[in-house]
């Protein structure tokens, strides 16, 4: 018998209790993991709480993100054998493939041997986020050196993962947080400016920083009325790329900055990314790369022992970390 954390209704983390399953063997294109830590994502708290894409049946897995030791693989699976040191990159299904337990199933193209000198923690913090930022700041927006970027809600997982994407192509990262009491941390992470909305002009400082140009990629989870202050800021040509809706409020379409600087607005979901197995290939290459050189660093805010998976769930959902809680096995 293996333990897992499912969730049998919609609701907060007190709905997560660990239950004893007997895990089937993989099947021929999945590889099994013994679990070594679980890496947690606001996501999953949106799924729980019924507010996300995808819809539970009840009793219900949840996770997208893991790293291990393979135990064994279906009989289609190549480039694994057991004994080996993986991570897990989100899947497209969270309930059938969740990563919450001490062994699970996972297909093999969402699995990848990660850097030697990665702890599992470590492992466990980086393929959701940076496959997420690597996606819309790499391969749709083709930022570039010497380029200005946004990148809302700084203080996420995300978000200091496209902090340090952002860095590794040679731009200057524009990180915001709502006040004062993240800068200092964001500028250790990486950003080389932070504005805080609540207290600065926002518009008025991005002009400042850029010299008046504006920034041409903005990366965004917020929407709402952000999105018309953050158009406003940026260059001719710009493209906002949105992955989330933390505004509870719909916001005005910002039809004279669109029109005026020809911008885009555009819907980005990591799904664009690891449904492609072609995409899929660059951003495992970019990334392992990125964190084999160091270049890329998992920020870990906290670690939870699995029996405390409310707690952590709990902490992840207060906002007071800056990178990701990693829950150890």
């Amino acid at each position: 018998m293996t333990r897992v954390v499912p969730f049998h209704e919609y609701g907060e983390p007190d709905v997560l209790q660990i239950d004893d399953i007997e895990v089937s063997a993989p099947a021929s294109d999945e590889v099994q993991i013994a679990v070594k830590a679980i890496g947690l994502n606001r996501a999953e708290v949106m799924f729980r709480r019924h507010a996300y894409l995808q819809e539970a049946e009840f009793p219900s897995m949840l996770g997208y993100e893991a790293s291990g030791t393979i135990t064994s693989t279906g009989g289609a699976v190549i480039g694994f054998a057991e004994g080996d040191a993986v991570s897990v990159i989100p899947t497209l299904d969270m309930a059938r493939w969740g990563t919450y337990g001490e062994l699970i199933n996972v297909p093999a193209r969402h699995v990848v041997k990660h850097p030697e000198n990665l702890s599992f923690e470590q492992a466990a913090a980086s393929w959701m986020q940076y496959v997420t930022a690597w996606g819309a700041l790499v391969e749709q927006a083709k930022l570039m050196t010497n380029e200005f970027v946004i990148v809302s809600a700084a203080s996420s997982s995300v978000g200091v993962a496209a902090i340090q994407i952002g860095r590794s192509v040679g731009a200057t990262v524009i990180a915001t947080t709502r006040t004062r009491s993240k800068v200092e941390a964001l500028i250790k992470a990486g950003a080389h400016h932070v504005i805080a909305t609540e207290e600065d002009d926002l518009a008025a400082r991005v002009t400042e920083i850029t010299g008046g140009k504006g920034a041409r990629v903005v990366f965004d989870p917020i929407g709402g009325p952000a999105i018309a202050q953050l158009a406003d800021c940026m260059a001719v040509g710009g493209i906002l790329l949105e992955y989330g809706a933390l505004s509870p409020d719909e916001g005005p379409f910002p039809q004279f900055a669109v029109l005026g600087k020809s911008l885009t607005l555009k819907g980005y979901l990591y799904t664009e990314i690891v449904s492609d197995d072609a995409i899929l290939s660059r951003a495992k290459t970019f990334i392992n790369d990125g964190l084999r050189s160091g270049t890329l660093d998992p920020l870990i805010s906290r670690t939870f022992a699995f029996d405390a998976i409310q707690e952590a769930t709990r902490f992840l959902e207060s906002n007071e970390q800056i990178g990701k809680i990693v829950v150890t096995v």
